[in-house]
């Protein structure tokens, strides 16, 4: 099995910032994607950014320019760093990791979350 554990969050100030941090362990073979979803109250999902094994980034328009997503491949740890935080950013965040698990099923790994607060 494979856990997923974030900290970092918390309340924060709009134009503020803040970073998330998410440490996988267990039976782990091989990441190849890791990347931060969020979740506001009443809507779905989404995705916040990715980051591949190589090195490519994806950020959702919302985010680009405030949000960098970073990884430590030895250390199987995600990062987000958030800059000029705004009240709409306001969310669960989630981390997720996929790639492959030491049983060499594919794994898709779920954290619980961490609340990100951003007052006005």
């Amino acid at each position: 099995q494979v856990q997923l554990v974030e900290s970092g969050g918390g309340l924060v100030q709009a134009g503020g910032s803040l970073k998330l941090s998410c440490a996988a362990s267990g039976s782990i073979f091989r990441i190849d994607t890791m990347g931060w979803y969020r979740q506001a109250p009443g809507k779905q999902r989404e995705l916040v950014a990715a980051v591949t094994r190589g090195g490519s980034t994806n950020y959702a328009d919302s985010v680009k320019g405030r949000f960098t997503i970073s990884r430590d491949n030895a250390k199987n740890t995600v990062y987000l760093q958030m800059g000029d935080l705004k009240p709409e950013d306001t969310a669960v965040y989630y981390c997720n990791a996929q790639g492959v698990e030491t049983s060499w099923r594919y794994m898709d790994a779920w954290g619980k979350g961490t609340l990100v607060t951003v007052s006005s």
